[in-house]
């Protein structure tokens, strides 16, 4: 059918309000759209436009001083020198506030993180110092506390005691870990440099939401060691081993407390945590709880010498400034492969968790966060901390919730938090030797409800089935198998998600809404009028590749011979559908296997006595279809 004659069908058949000129117009528009540009022509157009871009770059460089352009530059690079011009003492005297709270909840979950994590406590408070410090100067989150995470110190110690068994050679235990928080700087900054990002997306929010539950469970099981006082305890992080460890241990003599005094303590944390929710004027009780449980049960085992009765305490705690670890960076390890994995996925998970904490107090402030710049501090921020003896660290979700809660107003709060750490390596490390274990066991323990969201998978569930899948299978491949099984399967039904849409992408016949131009989805809106003799089908996907070329083309075949098989219209001809117009609008990419499928559509229709039109079609495609 020629443009004129597919006009005067559309004409004489829609009936719409408006005069046949501008009908006619109309129609062209839909059906004709400007041919698009050539290869080349786009090719040499950004070409240009990097070359005006830089060229402007260069004159705006030339026509200023060069302390401006060297500011300038510094200031892209470290954001404090741009808020910094505006801090004023009020906002310092709300960020020492906040400082102070996070800082008395950091240090004694410093000690339990690196406890976690089969590394020395000193460790854990080291990595309280540096990071954060390097943070405050790079980041551009105002209200994200840095330092080390429970999630990621049990990715590091699942992971790495595989290799090396930190209780037989603790010192190369430690060399792995230091090589491995290298290199998952060197992916995280890698992402942010080269635009990567999406990369982390991978791990989707349904996963994400599994893994941290099953995660926070297995800590959780992990902490039984220290709260009962378990002398042997499994290497293993799946619930079965665990518990079997657990159920081992009770043929073995064990202090009963250990238990009395940690738990005893642990529902101190949690009472506070009560009182802060009901009166948020509290709000600073639940964050000094776990240093006041610290302080008093120290003071206690002192006192009553509980070490010398069976209750297991932290000893010696080694202080002064973070040493230098740099000739403890082993890249010439034999491991030296596996540790680039593990620092992929360390580096994935930290970068999922410190950018969702940071975007979702970004936006509670109405600023912006700046996803590739936050990937590029993190990164740099773990480079240097692995030379100065820490492990990875990121944003935590619970110190931040304090840190936003105590009214922080910029980044000075990590600094004035570092400060306070590092002061008390220098001077108060002696006084933590007779620290019960059991205590790090609760305060890691209450720390832990916050990782379990019930509420947000049962939103997944309710949303996505395919998504809870996901959810689910992270969770219970953490629970059960190893956490980066759980990662693994979470990350492979994400996958199978993509596949099968792409595979399972669907088609919808459009009709007009009556009294106006629109065309819709028939199916959606009953009321939607359809053309005697015309059939307009939208393929409901952007890509129309080698997954899914055949079942569209199928589906738009069995759908126009049930149509026709129904006898509801019929014209003079004795033919039902005439004209079939392909509304490709949301088509953005087609490929070899997809134009070939379109072919064979076009020919079996045609070979029937039908006409066939693509409209709306992408630059992109208008010159393939």
């Amino acid at each position: 059918m020629q443009r004129t004659e597919f006009s005067q069908t559309l004409q004489s058949n829609m009936a719409l309000p408006a005069n046949e000129t501008s009908m006619a117009e109309r129609s062209q528009w839909v059906l004709n759209a400007p041919a698009p540009p050539s290869t080349w022509h786009n090719l040499m157009a950004s070409v240009r436009n990097t070359i005006s871009s830089y060229q402007k770059m260069c004159s705006y460089i030339r026509g200023q001083p060069g302390p401006k352009v060297v500011l300038s530059f510094l200031r892209s690079i470290f954001p404090i020198l741009h808020w910094g011009r505006n801090y004023s003492p009020t906002k310092f005297r709300n960020d020492l506030l906040a400082g102070l709270t996070i800082a008395s909840l950091c240090i004694p979950q410093s000690i339990g993180y690196a406890t976690l994590a089969k590394l020395d406590p000193e460790y854990g408070l080291y990595t309280s110092v540096v990071p954060p410090l390097i943070y405050a100067l790079m980041g551009t989150s105002r209200e994200i506390a840095i330092g080390p995470v429970a999630v990621v110190s049990l990715l590091l110690s699942s992971m790495i005691q595989k290799l090396i068994d930190p209780a037989i050679d603790p010192n190369g235990y430690r060399k792995l870990v230091f090589t491995t928080t290298f290199f998952a700087g060197i992916f995280q900054a890698a992402f942010g440099l080269f635009r990567l990002g999406f990369l982390v997306d991978f791990l989707s929010h349904a996963a994400i939401v599994g893994f941290m539950g099953g995660a926070a469970i297995i800590i959780g099981l992990q902490q039984l060691k220290g709260l009962f006082g378990i002398n042997h305890f499994t290497n293993k992080t799946d619930i079965i081993s665990v518990m079997k460890s657990v159920w081992e241990s009770v043929d073995h003599p064990w202090n009963p407390r250990n238990f009395v005094l940690g738990c005893s303590f642990f529902i101190f944390i949690l009472f506070t945590r009560f009182l802060g929710k009901r009166n948020k004027k509290l709000f600073w009780l639940p964050a000094i709880s776990p240093l006041v449980s610290v302080m008093l049960s120290t003071l206690i085992v002192f006192l009553t010498r509980a070490d010398k009765s069976g209750v297991n305490i932290v000893r010696h705690i080694k202080g002064g400034l973070n040493p230098s670890s740099i000739n403890q960076i082993d890249l010439n390890s034999p491991h030296i492969g596996a540790l680039a994995k593990i620092g992929l996925v360390v580096a994935a998970v930290a970068l999922t968790e410190s950018v969702a904490v940071g975007r979702s107090f970004a936006s509670m402030k109405g600023y912006h966060l700046d996803g590739n710049k936050e990937m590029v501090s993190l990164g740099f921020m773990n480079i240097i901390g692995c030379f100065t003896s820490c492990y990875v660290a990121t944003g935590s979700f619970s110190r931040t919730v304090v840190n936003f809660t105590a009214g922080c107003e910029t980044l000075a709060s990590n600094i004035v938090m570092a400060i306070v750490v590092l002061i008390s390596l220098q001077c108060l490390t002696k006084l933590l030797y007779f620290t019960p274990t059991a205590i790090l066991a609760s305060i890691i323990l209450s720390a832990l409800p916050g990782l379990i969201d019930i509420n947000e998978a049962y939103k997944i569930w309710k949303v996505d089935k395919l998504d809870f899948l996901a959810c689910v299978g992270a969770f219970f491949g953490v629970l059960f198998a190893s956490v980066e099984l759980g990662l693994l399967v979470a990350v492979g039904i994400s996958f199978t998600k993509i596949i099968w849409i792409s595979i399972g992408a669907g088609t919808e016949t459009l009709g007009r809404l009556p009294g106006t131009d629109v065309f819709c989805d028939a199916q959606q809106y009953p009321m939607a009028v359809k053309i005697p003799g015309v059939a307009i089908i939208r393929v409901k996907s952007s890509l129309l590749c080698f997954s899914n070329a055949n079942s569209v083309r199928e589906r738009i075949l069995k759908w126009i011979s049930r149509e026709e098989a129904k006898g509801n219209i019929e014209d003079n001809t004795g033919s039902i559908i005439q004209l079939v117009i392909l509304d490709t609008s949301n088509l953005v990419s087609i490929d070899t296997s997809g134009i070939a499928s379109l072919e064979e559509l076009h020919k079996s229709l045609v070979s029937s006595g039908k006409h066939v039109r693509a409209s709306n079609c992408q630059s992109s495609l208008a010159s393939d279809l």
